[in-house]
């Protein structure tokens, strides 16, 4: 089976090479059309082809109104491009559609499948829930990565329920078994007390104010905020009180290691968003086989059946204040935590798991398609 996995904006690098490296493992012949990632360093092709076929000409630096005026004028052009190379393929699998109002008219001709990172839009413009509903009805199948996103589509959005596959998002593990190619810095290698640590984008919705108003009281141990800032930083930093240290940067795949080896708790303790389904960051803590504390959001109540992580209410400073002082307290129940973490990461939210149920999706489709 000939498959495409498409990420024309390469938002999810980490996500789209181990999705691909797992479908060649589990027998399938995968290319990656993508573009190229302006934030640092990808994972090495295993198995497949890249072809970093979108934007080639985009002008301006990552982020900027520059950049996305720029890639808009390509994106056309670089859609129908792709529409026309598509036709060799089985299956198309998108993981983002960049352009929603258009890309429902752009989409190849062959069977598609897309994955619903975000359920909804994250900060949606006028219209763009509309245009995301109306790709969900142009694709053959859509990907969630846990049942609460498949309620959401099929009770919220009236999606055909056949339509709508749970397969789990697999844990980073080629990030936790590369080398430590760059170690912390200097100040951070430095701390000998444990470490909660936050990671990934800074974003309204990642609860960090509720998680920094949490922390006080908290003694004997540091909380570390890593990521690249979406959001004004100086009110975080004004709530912040000791032993809380902001590293407000982008992380590459080369120094991430080094942070989630010496974190003894990650906290995801986002705030309710209907969008929501599964988390990388969350993906990344299991394969590093780390004690989680989450909010009930989203697909993370249902992760955290498998005994992995602390599950607490969003918005709920109190009881995230509980969770993440118990658990500094309690080696045991650390060490219980990340065992079954580590287990998780082997069995249900396993790459190899998810490359199956992946294929047999794929069947699924092209089936279809061939009984037309």
């Amino acid at each position: 089976m000939r498959v495409q996995v498409v990420d024309p904006s390469a938002y999810t690098p980490p996500y789209d090479h181990a999705l691909s490296a797992a479908l060649v493992r589990a027998g399938v012949n995968v290319e990656l059309f993508t573009s190229s990632f302006a934030y640092g360093s990808v994972p090495a092709a295993d198995g497949y082809e890249v072809r970093e076929l979108f934007y080639q000409h985009a002008a301006g630096a990552p982020g900027s109104h520059l950049r996305r005026a720029s890639k808009l004028l390509e994106h056309v052009p670089d859609m129908l491009r792709y529409r026309r190379l598509a036709r060799s393929a089985d299956v198309a699998h998108f993981q983002w559609l960049d352009v929603q109002w258009l890309d429902a008219a752009l989409l190849p001709r062959i069977p598609t499948v897309l994955t619903a990172h975000d359920l909804l839009p994250r900060e949606p413009r006028p219209g763009q829930a509309r245009a995301q509903r109306r790709c969900y009805d142009r694709v053959d199948a859509v990907v969630v990565h846990s049942e609460y996103g498949r309620r959401a589509l099929v009770d919220g959005l009236a999606l055909d329920p056949a339509k709508v596959h749970v397969i789990h998002h697999g844990a980073f593990e080629y990030l936790a078994t590369q080398p430590v190619v760059q170690p912390l810095p200097e100040e951070l290698a430095q701390v000998e007390l444990p470490v909660v640590l936050f990671f990934g984008l800074l974003r309204p919705y990642k609860g960090i104010e509720a998680l920094l108003r949490a922390w006080r009281g908290i003694e004997g141990a540091e909380l570390w905020i890593v990521g690249r800032p979406r959001m004004p930083l100086e009110p975080l930093r004004a709530l912040a009180g000791p032993g809380v240290r902001f590293v407000p940067r982008f992380v590459s795949d080369a120094e991430l290691p080094s942070f989630f080896a010496r974190a003894d708790i990650v906290a995801l303790p986002y705030t309710r968003t209907e969008r929501f389904d599964m988390s990388g960051v969350l993906a990344t803590a299991l394969a590093f086989g780390k004690p989680s504390v989450l909010s009930d959001i989203g697909g993370f109540g249902e992760f955290a059946g498998t005994g992995a992580g602390r599950l607490v209410a969003p918005d709920d400073i109190d009881a995230l204040h509980r969770a993440m002082s118990g658990l500094l307290a309690d080696p045991g129940e650390r060490a219980r935590l990340a065992a079954a973490a580590a287990a998780a990461a082997a069995g249900p939210y396993s790459w190899d798991a998810a490359a199956a149920r992946t294929v047999e999706l794929y069947q699924l489709v092209s089936g279809r398609e061939a009984s037309r």
